[in-house]
């Protein structure tokens, strides 16, 4: 990898860019700049997202990005065949815990399925029968003739 780190920022020397400045042109931080450079991978937690850096920075600095990420790829390859099968299993284990974990924490931060409430449905229905009857009470008051109108039929008596 520092074979990579190397062409990279010997590329950038060329073009007469600044540390900074590619970090500023390609959004990222002066220290993920610095870190591709040396080699240093281990302080990238995300080997995808390390992959998008990499191509982005040999895209930038106007090299062959295909054959970056091939020498990457084969890097890559090469450094985790090296894992001992044991410590691929433990990290996937570990993996599985953390997530059962994540799963029963409960804050006012974290997502959870709603449970299906009953009272929802029956709001609903109350809502319904109100409005017909609303509608209903409004359609009968506005469109009866004036004769069947209950305050045209008030009679007086005369004395």
């Amino acid at each position: 990898m520092k074979e990579i780190g190397e062409e990279l920022k010997q590329a950038r020397e060329e073009h007469g860019v600044s540390v900074e400045e590619a970090a500023e042109d390609l959004n990222l931080r002066v220290s993920q700049i610095e870190n591709i450079e040396a080699g240093n991978l281990k302080v990238f937690k995300d080997v995808f997202y390390l992959k998008c850096f990499i191509r982005d920075y040999a895209k930038y600095l106007g090299l062959d990005e295909e054959r970056v990420m091939d020498e990457f790829n084969e890097f890559f390859f090469e450094e985790t065949s090296k894992i001992p099968i044991a410590e691929i299993e433990k990290a996937s284990r570990e993996k599985q815990k953390e997530q059962k974990l994540e799963k029963k924490i409960v804050s006012p931060y974290t997502i959870t399925e709603k449970k299906n409430s009953k009272i929802v449905p029956v709001i609903v229905s109350l809502i319904i029968l109100l409005l017909l009857f609303l509608i209903s009470y409004i359609v009968i008051t506005e469109y009866l003739s004036p004769e069947d109108k209950p305050e045209n039929n008030i009679t007086y008596l005369e004395n």
